[in-house]
């Protein structure tokens, strides 16, 4: 993949949820250029384990081979619904970038709190591994996981793609639609 491409179309998915049983996903196809090419939105459950079939479908949902990488927000997303990058680069075929925003501990701790003895969710939780830490040329710092990418191509695409903030404009206009989708009709679905 050749990240200087104008052309190179990004997948970028985000989140809102609000109370309702589901979240709503929102995914927006930007080119590097900044032209949004579609979008679609499903959903996710709340507290649930179904993050990564989700964004799996939405991706497949668009019915086209020219998306050259999907760019995520969050790893762990609808109250500790645990994303796994590497099941979506295999049933994709496609990198997979992870952001986060902030700097933490972890979070094996409130896993425990609030899913006593769910094994599964804690080693999903567990098998995301390090991040890496990126500081942006607008002064923030964001925090990656690539998946099928190099941190150093991850990175630069993640600089080139954030203009204001630390949010990467495919990021930033996926989260507006999903807050305005999970506004309009009062829930994830």
């Amino acid at each position: 993949m050749h990240i200087a491409k104008k052309g190179l179309r990004i997948l970028g998915i985000a989140e809102s949820f609000s109370g309702s049983p589901e979240s709503v996903l929102a995914g927006v196809v930007m080119r590097k250029d900044l032209r949004i090419d579609g979008f679609r939105f499903t959903t996710a459950t709340v507290g649930g384990m179904d993050a990564t079939e989700s964004i799996v479908g939405l991706y497949h949902s668009f019915e086209r081979s020219d998306i050259n990488v999907l760019m995520i927000s969050g790893s762990v997303i609808s109250w500790y619904n645990i994303i796994d990058p590497e099941t979506i680069f295999e049933k994709t075929e496609r990198p997979v970038i992870v952001v986060t925003y902030e700097d933490s501990e972890g979070l094996e701790d409130d896993i425990g709190r609030h899913f006593p003895g769910d094994l599964e969710r804690l080693g999903n939780y567990r098998r995301l591994g390090p991040r890496t830490k990126l500081d942006l040329d607008t002064g923030y710092t964001i925090f990656l996981r690539a998946t099928g990418i190099g941190t150093g191509d991850a990175g630069r695409l993640s600089r080139q793609l954030t203009f204001d903030g630390k949010v990467p404009e495919p990021l930033r206009v996926a989260r507006l639609l999903a807050r305005t989708i999970m506004q309009y009709t009062g829930g994830g679905r």
